[in-house]
């Protein structure tokens, strides 16, 4: 089910997936990107390649250039030379509008949403549904419930105001935003970094229901078991590159640590 409100159209989790989309092919892909701020170089010639239908994890310590790398996917900052590929075609990202319109949306850390307002409000904000001059404000009450019911077992009400949500259900309604507006990439920043237990389990249930539902989920995490739980595959950065790139089944948690403190790398092909 697909309404557009202009060129965007909002859908639900359920049909996300292209029919002629094959799983396991290149969906996105980083070509030996660089990116400078002044004297600083972020990123020094990464590379990354996200398939379709995978929990791809990106993993590296402070400073490794995971948030660069995944603002140039997400076309916040261009990239100052290399290239980024969309379904085998060239990227060209000028703003974050770009990356929406090929279907890719990111899950920022602060979540980005606006604490007075509903939940509903919060997922349709800057793509509201119009009968001419009017909001069809039933409509996306509606949506946002259908939403919200597939994607949550404990979800709370379009209605809700986001201020009284709990830290999970608010990264929660994050990430149905974003898989509500998404065809292609769902971005996840730290989804879980500032929850306790419980939340946490319930934002991993999310992300293996998108993954159940053929979405392909790009996921930075500092987690390593998390990680080996979630992912089907782990990239690691370290000071601006991707210095491993591995099967999450044929990893060990000892593995990615020794790829992000630099006892180990693997060389690139």
């Amino acid at each position: 089910m697909a309404e557009t409100n202009g060129s965007t159209a909002f859908s639900l989790v359920t049909d996300q997936a292209e029919p002629n989309a094959a799983p396991g092919e290149p969906l996105v892909e980083a070509v030996d990107v660089v990116k400078s701020y002044g004297a600083v170089k972020a990123l020094r010639g990464a590379s990354i390649t996200v398939r379709r239908g995978e929990v791809h994890a990106l993993m590296g310590d402070n400073g490794a250039g995971k948030s660069t790398l995944i603002r140039c996917l997400a076309g916040v900052h261009p990239p100052d030379s290399g290239e980024l590929h969309f379904d085998g075609q060239p990227m060209r990202l000028t703003a974050p509008s770009d990356a929406r319109d090929l279907g890719i949306e990111t899950v920022y850390q602060d979540l980005a949403l606006v604490q007075e307002l509903q939940v509903w409000q919060n997922l349709f904000m800057g793509r509201e549904l119009h009968s001419g001059p009017f909001l069809r404000r039933v409509a996306m009450r509606d949506r946002a419930d259908e939403l919200l019911g597939d994607l949550l077992v404990n979800a709370p009400a379009a209605r809700a105001r986001v201020r009284g949500l709990s830290g999970g259900q608010r990264q929660s309604v994050a990430i149905a935003r974003a898989v509500g507006w998404s065809s292609a990439l769902v971005i996840m920043d730290e989804p879980t970094a500032a929850l306790g237990v419980q939340e946490t389990a319930a934002v991993e249930e999310v992300v293996e229901r998108l993954h159940k539902d053929g979405l392909t989920v790009l996921l930075i995490s500092h987690d390593v078991e998390q990680v080996l739980r979630m992912a089907q595959r782990v990239s690691v950065m370290r000071q601006g590159e991707v210095v491993g790139d591995r099967e999450a089944d044929d990893t060990s948690a000892d593995d990615i640590v020794a790829l992000i403190t630099g006892a180990s790398r693997e060389d690139k092909a």
